[in-house]
């Protein structure tokens, strides 16, 4: 595995959007991964990454970058904000006898990655754990780079909201 830098992150101001959400951009996007990657370096060595689509996707492939890690994915969707997730598309059967680390993009109730790591687990993996990008609920992941009680607003989707101005 080769060694990430172990300098600290410096605290940073992330400006709020109009509707009261954090507003993420790229830049402290990219951080945060950097910020995540260490923190599952530093106590766990996944053979492979798994990323939720859609948006745990991004944190996911940028990860098994950093660790110079395979990256797979698995699609799980609500189909209206209130539903329960469902599963789209399983995790892969090569994820049998290896140590996985699951990745979305933010985690509230847990309900989605509660339904993941049944679906990782029911391929036999060595071990399984999870990250996000942010924790906003009480569902506690194994690991997170950031805490907050706000709504989040990702770049991507405030690139989409600029272009309806």
């Amino acid at each position: 595995m080769t060694l990430l830098p172990s300098d600290p992150v410096r605290p940073v101001s992330v400006p709020l959007a109009p509707q009261g959400a954090m507003e993420v951009d790229w830049p402290l996007f990219g951080e945060l991964c950097r910020v995540l990657a260490l923190r599952v370096y530093r106590e766990y060595d996944p053979d492979i990454i798994v990323g939720i689509a859609k948006a745990g996707v991004i944190p996911a492939a940028i990860i098994a970058s950093m660790l110079k890690r395979d990256f797979a994915s698995m699609t799980v969707t609500r189909r209206t904000p209130d539903a329960l997730p469902a599963l789209v598309t399983p995790p892969p059967a090569l994820l049998r006898g290896r140590r996985v680390l699951l990745v979305d993009e933010t985690c509230d109730s847990g309900h989605t990655l509660r339904l993941a790591l049944h679906e990782v687990r029911a391929r036999q993996p060595a071990e399984v754990r999870t990250a996000v990008s942010f924790r906003t609920g009480p569902w506690v992941p194994d690991y997170h780079a950031m805490e907050s009680d706000q709504a989040i607003l990702l770049p991507w989707d405030h690139d989409v909201f600029e272009g309806e101005g």
